[in-house]
């Protein structure tokens, strides 16, 4: 049976990225979608960031691009996002938005976002090594790249 018939709702594979330079700094994000054969990319930037920010916001961004419920195949390079997101974000919320140290987590806005969204779909969450050869690893970087030079 295929991944798209597995279930109801349509399966989509995302490849994300995000980055600064300088870390903080000028960033952009990256986002591939694969749906059906077809592929969309999307890209941004803000002109004071972070690194970490910028990762969260490709997920985000790349869930919100979805119009209905979805099985997600979701590869990040960023362990912080798959960590958050698969590990930490329980704890965090049961301790309201304070980290194991008591102190308010980072980038609180993002992870609520990813987490509103995420519940719409089926994600399963793959970390990829950054900068070693995955194809769609580099284009969302090259997409990233673009999105901070944009600004």
């Amino acid at each position: 049976m295929s991944e798209e018939t597995k279930d109801a709702r349509p399966f989509v594979d995302i490849w994300t990225d995000g980055g600064c330079k300088p870390n903080p700094g000028p960033g952009g994000w990256g986002v591939l979608l694969f749906f059906k054969g077809k592929e969309k990319e999307l890209w941004g930037g803000e002109a004071e960031t972070t690194n970490n920010r910028m990762e969260l916001t490709a997920a985000a961004e790349a869930l919100e691009a979805l119009t209905r419920p979805c099985m997600v195949r979701l590869h990040t390079d960023s362990e912080y996002l798959r960590n958050g997101i698969t590990r930490w974000h329980e704890g965090w919320v049961r301790r309201k938005w304070r980290n194991a140290a008591g102190d308010p987590v980072a980038n609180m806005d993002l992870w609520q976002r990813i987490l509103d969204v995420s519940k719409k779909h089926d994600i399963e969450w793959l970390w990829v090594k950054g900068h070693s050869g995955d194809q769609n690893n580099e284009r969302v970087d090259q997409l990233a790249t673009r999105g901070r030079e944009e600004l």
